[in-house]
């Protein structure tokens, strides 16, 4: 599947690099971005083949409780909200995968849950951007193979590997992350049984597959011409960054837990891989993370491709744990 997928989103991209890159060429689908205004290159900025909304992000999402949800796999991923005193929620990722967005609001608190499946990056931002309550949608565009997000309100452009503006009036404006990971659902209903989970979403999806088959495992990551990370790392090994630190996730599942740099890291086995098998809830065993600091508190964090981290924190201290 992910051949076919690769081939036929390949096809749609047979344009020149210049038309690509040319912000006269976009104008048509977004007439509101402000295109004389950006921070990157506008040639590293692709059409990742779906157009704006093609991939449609969610709003105000329906919830069950923990104990009503039957359609998920044990070891299936989830990605764990648990902020303040608000009931905890699960967004699963076999919604994610086909919606890639999800704004919600938490306890008052306006949120975007966001997984790009490209790059295993799965981050919960505030959608408060100096005072103002944004609402992210997909744009379909991809930088360094990461999904670039936009906002409904001044239809910017922002990548969602770092939370920050890239193109139109919010340039260099920067999202706040939130301490959220992902984990099996096992675990997190294990944990919350009174929780929330959210229920499937009202559209023609197959959800529970996963249209990126065997990704994780592939040597090159989609439509990305950058170098490979360094240290002989594979470019789609899963790491876990930190700020701008990143820890080898086969170092973790070896040592199931580190403490340095002012955070303790864990390794637990139980979740699947959702870029394995056909079937999210069959993928391999890629176990859960969880980023704390030295009281106890969760940490933002995120689980990303070796690529990504690399392509985004160029200048990032890889922690090996080799003295």
């Amino acid at each position: 599947m992910l051949k076919q997928l690769t081939a036929a989103i390949a096809a749609t991209c047979l344009w020149s690099g210049a038309a690509l890159a040319d912000p006269q060429f976009w104008k048509q689908e977004w007439p509101n971005t402000d295109f004389s205004i950006s921070s990157v290159p506008f040639v590293e900025i692709l059409s990742g083949g779906p157009p704006k909304d093609g991939i449609p992000a969610l709003s105000d999402p329906s919830f069950l409780s923990v104990d009503a949800e039957s359609r998920l796999g044990a070891m299936e991923p989830v990605i764990a909200v648990e902020l303040g005193d608000a009931t905890p929620r699960a967004y699963p990722i076999r919604y994610l995968t086909w919606h890639e967005i999800v704004n919600d609001e938490v306890d008052g608190q306006p949120i975007a849950v966001t997984f790009c499946p490209l790059c295993n990056s799965a981050i919960t931002f505030d959608r408060r951007v100096n005072g103002q309550v944004l609402t992210l949608g997909v744009s379909g565009k991809l930088r360094k193979s990461d999904m670039v997000m936009y906002d409904r309100e001044t239809e910017s452009w922002w990548q969602q590997a770092i939370g920050e503006g890239i193109v139109g009036v919010q340039t260099g404006e920067v999202l706040t992350q939130l301490p959220t990971w992902m984990e099996s659902w096992e675990a997190f209903s294990t944990r919350n049984p009174d929780g929330l989970v959210m229920d499937e979403p009202p559209w023609r999806r197959d959800y529970g597959r996963n249209p990126y088959e065997n990704y994780d495992s592939s040597h090159r990551p989609f439509l990305y011409s950058g170098d490979p990370p360094p240290h002989g790392i594979p470019a789609l090994a899963r790491v876990i960054r930190v700020g701008d630190r990143a820890w080898p996730l086969e170092r973790l599942r070896v040592a199931e837990e580190v403490t340095e740099a002012g955070v303790t890291i864990s390794w637990k086995a139980g979740k699947a891989s959702a870029l394995d098998s056909s079937r999210i809830a069959d993928g391999r065993d890629v176990g859960a993370i969880r980023v704390r600091d030295a009281e106890g508190q969760d940490l933002p964090h995120d689980v990303m491709f070796a690529f990504a981290y690399d392509a985004f924190w160029p200048e990032g201290e890889w922690m090996l744990g080799d003295g």
